[in-house]
């Protein structure tokens, strides 16, 4: 098995440099974003093994890291891993992608574990997606001690860290550029398991994950806005239903991400950032969020 990972920047600085580093034993392209603040450079310059590729604007997480996977490809990859620039991998995780891709050769996707920082408290242990509500569903095993042992399929991967085989790349297509950053790897996720792929959570496949850099962090509305628009947009493609319906879904996911903005630093703008997503996921524009 050929395995190779695609680490995005976008102005990651030190993060990606770490990230970099963490996967110094696997073959690594490296997508520069449009980042402005001198890393692709000091890539360049600390790991000069890596490929680094420069898009020379922000394509977002989904056209960023399309430019990579295409490349992956053409490398010849059978694998390839996807790594947030804000996450390190642990030693072993190519090895334990290994063994997983060849105990279930019905995988499309193999979603790892992603825990916090501290090495021991999870992020991400699998999680469910019910797309008649809209709702995602807390992931399994969030902020607690790692007990996760088992590999088991879920119904979607984290897109901190996921490996996605050639096979899933060539039957379903790449990550969707118009989502531009977030629920990607929820619509991959659902694209891989309705092609007859399985999504398989690797708990040996291990990375640690900052969260939130990429997009300005916990005082940021940029999440609220693109994960209202996208959820809005995912759900009605995979899981149609009729108007009526449908505005009652969006007024479900609205308010889910509403609730999400009582203790907001920035609570009037999280608001706006809400319920811009709604409009423009009501109208069909997509893309990078518009200044306007």
């Amino acid at each position: 098995m050929k395995l190779v990972a695609v680490v995005l920047n976008w102005n990651g600085g030190d993060d990606t440099l770490r990230a970099l580093a963490s996967l110094e034993a696997i073959e690594t392209i490296c997508v520069d974003n449009g980042s402005t603040d001198g890393s692709d450079a000091e890539v360049e310059l600390r790991f000069p093994k890596v490929e680094l590729l420069r898009n020379g604007a922000n394509l977002g997480y989904a056209g960023g890291n399309n430019a990579g996977i295409r490349r992956a490809l053409e490398r010849g990859a059978d694998w390839i891993l996807i790594l947030n620039n804000d996450a390190e991998a642990d030693p072993g995780i190519a090895e334990a992608l290994a063994r997983a891709a060849q105990a279930r050769p019905d995988a499309g996707l193999l979603a790892c574990k992603v825990l916090f920082e501290d090495g021991h408290t999870v992020m991400y242990a699998g999680s469910s997606f019910n797309a008649l509500l809209g709702y995602s569903g807390r992931r399994e095993g969030f902020g607690g001690p790692d007990r996760f042992h088992e590999s088991h399929d879920v119904v979607r991967a984290d897109g901190a860290a996921m490996a996605v085989s050639r096979n899933a790349f060539d039957r379903v297509g790449l990550l969707d550029n118009g989502l531009f950053a977030y629920v990607e790897d929820v619509e991959l996720s659902l694209r891989v398991r309705a092609a007859g792929f399985a999504v398989v959570f690797v708990p040996d496949a291990v990375v640690r994950h900052k969260g939130g850099a990429s997009t300005g962090g916990a005082a940021s509305t940029t999440n609220l806005y693109y994960d209202t628009r996208n959820t809005i947009v995912v759900v009605e493609r995979h899981r149609p239903l009729p108007p009526g319906l449908r505005a009652l879904r969006r007024g479900v996911v609205v308010g889910a991400h509403l609730l999400q903005t009582a203790r907001h630093p920035a609570r009037g703008e999280a608001v706006r950032a809400v319920l811009a997503g709604w409009r423009d996921a009501r109208v069909g524009r997509l893309g990078q969020r518009s200044s306007r």
